[in-house]
Parts: C-alpha cells; structure tokens; sequence
C-alpha cells in the first residue's frame, strides 16, 4: 500500500475516535445536567406541595378563629344582657 493511503486510514481512524470519543462525552455531560435539573424540579415540587399543604392549613385554622371569635362574641352579648337584665 503507499504510504499516503496509510497515513489517510490512520488519519481516518483518529478522527472517528476522536469524534465518537467527543460524542459520548457531551452525552455524559448532558444526562448529568438533566438529573441535576431533575433533582432541583423534585425540590421545587416538594416545596410547592408544602406550601399548598401549609395554605390549606392555615384556611383551616382562620376558619377556626372566625368560628372562636364568632361564639365569644356571642357569649359576651349573652352576657351583657343577662347583667342588663340582672340590673333592670
């Protein structure tokens, strides 16, 4: 064989590994970037399904003080009147 033709195999042999090589590494590194992407969207969900779950709870809890403000009130006007009534 003549020598050009070795040297343009040879040449052709180290541009596929070369290139092949660059590809599987650029693939490494993009699966790498995507779970790290991921694990950061699993974060953010978890937290989101936090606060949902702590701005049900805190619904819950004005409720509950509206209820509680609701009957202490009336408690009071009870009250009032049964001094006002006591007084008459």
């Amino acid at each position: 064989m003549n020598d050009t033709v070795i040297v343009a195999l040879i040449s052709l042999a180290g541009t596929l590994c070369g290139t092949f090589g660059g590809i599987l590494m650029s693939n490494k590194l993009t699966n790498y970037r995507i779970e790290q992407l991921e694990q950061k969207v699993e974060k953010h969900n978890h937290l989101v399904e936090r606060t949902f779950r702590l701005e049900e709870l805190q619904q819950l809890a004005d409720e509950r003080m509206r209820v509680a403000n609701r009957r202490i009130g009336e408690l009071e006007r009870k009250e009032e009147q049964r001094w006002n009534g006591a007084g008459a």
